[in-house]
């Protein structure tokens, strides 16, 4: 049966394709084991796609990751999970009214603030941003943080309803109720959070987590900067009493038409103010005191995030001594009735007129919904010491939210508030959210007789107070003017367009300039051409100070070598450092951002412009006469002109593909027109090509297939390699001879040269089952190429590249 490269050289004839096996242009060398790379093959490629057994049954096991980890799980890990999960507020009540069953485990009495008792009354201010009744918060914290673990990689976040998704929710359930009016606000909410948790789901299942690196951090901050704004100028008028301000509007028409209220102010305002007052007092009083006192800084930190459920009791008793005598005419605005227990347990109605009516926010509540949730585990992780897998986090935010809705849930992702408190409460493991899960399903069945008085300022006091903590302070958007200043004006616009039109307009807007930006910086990158400078590693010694108490730079004599930087010294290199070509005709081109279709032609285009500018052609004559040149051809009218010409001739082009991972058919092509192009200009001779540093089989593979990696011009039959220099890298093997056994001889004190043969020894080592592919030549020194010869001008790196250009460069032609 035919061998496979048969069957492609038959294929590749019957196309008419020029094959570009060459190899039997490699040398023969005494010393040096040759290596023959070969191509690699579609069937290799299908071979690393195609899933095997094994990788499904990781594929599965991977979407459950709590099987690796409960099975050790332990009193200690749940000890840390219950402290966080806050169930030891629960058993510290419990202690008052009955014995105590665990005397003998040691709790930490600093942790004793729960992630519990934060979601509560975050979950009910949450569902008022949402446009929804305050339990449909709490069905959302329970959900989430119940449905979590399952498929968590992070044991920090936790998962439930948050401000800006809440803002958006809201909007979508108002615009919604516009075109249905008939159809409540919940259903709405509960088929958007079916519709974004199926699609997010998808996205984790294929495995898609990637394409969340596309939205990048002046974007996140922008967006995040940006709805806070909205969602604070929209509770100003809750937190003030003021009527009449519809929030849906512009956040910088309701600011203005807040202010326009403030003689409409109610008593709400008293409310409102002073618990805001109060939650910024006893953050600042708790920070203050961890500074002064570091050794309580963690009782002080839990003291801190007390501050919520402190000043929602506070508020709450308050409220009911002031409104319990006459309960049908409150003073303020209350929460009021809420409904004990799950009472919208039922299928969530999705059908085409609901997604119809906010099927034009969908994309905007997914990016949301990933923009929160990746950014948060990830920061976490990278606090806590691990790493999250961010298709993984989608396939727990899709489930989460296919679930949720059944007990009438609304869309909900990672909190950044309640997951930093879960974190500093020394969370163990995921299953921490189990115990908050109980905390809320405690709350309600026991507490909604108590939520009835509730005020609604101390809620919008609560929202401002949180969301507040996720605008962009200037000192961040300053270390972004230094490091990138682009894209300073991206964080800038997305926080205008968001506050003086939408949420989901200024997420569009930051991301859609992101990519501009991103594709300005491809498509506009350019290259560098590189010179030869003398370097050595010198190392300063404080030892042998000179006059004025300067160290002295003492130079490392072994370390001299070649170094390689742009002739101009655009990359901020000491100007004064000597570069210079490596030699006349010979360029050294380096890409700055990959090589393909969008910017191939502006880098040939430099390379050709310096190429022209610095040397001449090799033949006027050539030419030909003025009429028969092209029409845009940039000769002098006067051929004579050109014998006067000292400019080098073009004998060699050699480009560093250190920053090329791969390339297209529109960038090989350009090669290829580049390389007809000189070679027009080089004539008689031809250009040689040279690639360093080529990292990926596959471009090997597409350069090879144009036509380079070899010599130019293609030897003629029976030619053979003998009429240019081969030039390639070696390595040692090891044994008597290797750079190993010398550093070892220089050690030890051996006299007898490492270079010298040792034949007994030599036999020894070729014994060594292990040393099986060593050349068997006693005169061998035990090398093998790096690189395979069968493509002479791939080279494994510049210095190699360098060497064969200049040597090939002076041979006969």
């Amino acid at each position: 049966m035919p061998s496979t490269p048969l069957i492609k050289g038959r294929l590749a004839k019957a196309v008419g394709y020029d094959s570009d096996n060459r190899d039997d242009d490699v040398p023969s060398i005494s010393n040096t084991d040759l290596f023959i790379e070969e191509e690699p093959t579609v069937a290799e490629y299908l071979a690393e796609v195609t899933p095997s057994f094994r990788g499904l049954v990781d594929y599965l096991v991977n979407l459950f990751p709590f099987v690796r980890w409960i099975g050790k799980y332990n009193l200690t890990w749940l000890i840390g999970d219950l402290v966080a999960g806050e169930l030891l507020l629960c058993c510290l009540v419990l202690k008052l009214i009955g014995p105590w069953p665990w005397r003998g485990i040691k709790f930490n009495h600093h942790s004793g603030i729960t992630v519990g008792a934060v979601v509560v009354p975050q979950g009910m201010a949450y569902a008022q941003l949402a446009q929804l009744d305050v339990e449909y918060g709490l069905y959302t914290s329970f959900m989430g943080v119940l449905i979590y673990w399952f498929f968590a990689t992070s044991k920090d976040i936790t998962i439930g309803p948050v401000a800006v998704m809440s803002q958006v929710t809201g909007n979508i359930v108002l615009k919604a109720k516009d075109e249905l009016p008939n159809v409540p606000g919940h259903v709405v909410a509960s088929a958007l959070a079916i519709i974004t948790g199926a699609i997010i789901l998808f996205l984790g299942l294929a495995r898609l987590g990637w394409l969340v690196e596309f939205i990048s951090l002046p974007a996140i901050c922008a967006f995040m900067t940006g709805s806070a704004v909205n969602i604070i100028a929209g509770q100003v008028p809750k937190l003030m009493g003021i009527g009449g301000v519809n929030t849906r509007d512009a956040p910088y028409l309701v600011i203005i038409n807040s202010l326009k209220g403030l003689p409409t102010t109610k008593l709400d305002a008293a409310l409102g103010l002073t618990a805001l007052s109060m939650l910024y007092l006893i953050r600042g009083a708790c920070s203050f005191l961890s500074k002064k006192q570091p050794q309580r800084a963690k009782t002080y930190f839990f003291l801190s995030t007390l501050r919520t459920v402190f000043v929602i009791l506070l508020y709450t008793a308050i409220s009911a001594g002031v409104n319990v005598s006459h309960k049908k005419k409150p003073s303020f605005s209350l929460i009021k009735d809420v409904p004990r227990g799950f009472q919208h347990t039922a299928v969530p109605a999705v059908n085409v007129s609901i997604i119809q009516a906010f099927a034009s926010e969908i994309p905007a509540a997914v990016i949301v919904m990933l923009i929160e949730h990746i950014s948060i585990s990830k920061s976490f992780g990278r606090i806590n010491n691990y790493v999250i897998d961010p298709s993984q986090e989608l396939v727990a935010i899709g489930v989460t939210n296919l679930l949720g809705p059944f007990l009438g849930a609304y869309p909900a992702t990672g909190s950044f508030s309640r997951t930093a408190i879960k974190s500093k409460a020394g969370v163990r493991t995921p299953f921490a959210g189990v115990i908050t899960a109980l905390v809320v399903l405690l709350a309600l069945y026991a507490l909604p007789a108590v939520f009835y008085y509730i005020p609604n300022a101390a809620l919008a006091a609560v929202i401002i107070h949180a969301v507040g903590d996720v605008i962009t302070p200037p000192k961040v958007i300053f270390h972004f003017w230094r490091v990138s200043p682009l894209e300073v004006p991206i964080f800038l616009a997305g926080v205008l367009v968001t506050v003086f039109t939408t949420i989901e307009n200024g997420i569009y807007t930051t991301m859609a300039v992101s990519a501009a930006v991103l594709v300005w910086r491809l498509f506009l990158s350019r290259g560098r051409v590189l010179g030869v400078a003398r370097i050595r590693t010198a190392t300063a010694r404080q030892d042998l100070k000179q006059a004025g108490d300067s160290a002295f730079a003492e130079e490392s004599g072994e370390s001299l070598r070649k170094g390689f930087l742009p002739l101009d010294h655009e990359d901020g290199s000491n100007p004064r450092v000597v570069v210079k070509s490596p030699h006349p005709g010979v360029y050294i081109y380096r890409f700055a951002e990959g090589f393909n279709y969008p910017n191939a032609s502006r880098y040939l285009n430099h390379l050709t412009e310096v190429i022209f500018a610095e040397t001449r052609r090799t033949d006027p004559t050539l030419l030909g006469k003025l009429g028969d040149r092209a029409w845009n051809d940039s000769s002098p009218r006067n051929q004579d002109a050109d014998l006067v010409d000292t400019r080098p001739t073009l004998k060699a082009v050699i480009l560093d593909f250190s920053s090329v991972n791969n390339i297209d058919v529109t960038a090989a092509q350009a090669l290829i027109d580049v390389r007809n192009q000189l070679d027009r200009y080089a004539a008689p001779d031809a250009v040689d090509w040279h690639f360093a540093n080529i990292e990926n089989r596959w471009t090997k593979r597409a350069l090879a297939a144009a036509g380079f990696g070899f010599r130019s011009p293609r030897p003629a039959p029976g030619e053979g390699a003998a009429h240019w220099k081969t030039i390639f890298s070696i390595a040692d093997l090891g044994g008597s001879d290797s750079a190993s056994r010398a550093a070892e001889a220089a050690e030890m004190g051996e006299k007898k040269s490492v270079r010298e043969y040792d034949v007994e020894q030599a036999a020894s080592d070729i014994s060594q089952p292990s040393d099986k592919d060593v050349p068997r030549n006693p005169g061998s020194a035990k090398l093998v190429a790096v690189q395979g010869l069968n493509r002479p001008y791939f080279h494994f790196d510049l210095q190699e590249a360098v060497e064969s250009a200049i040597a090939n460069s002076e041979r006969e032609r």
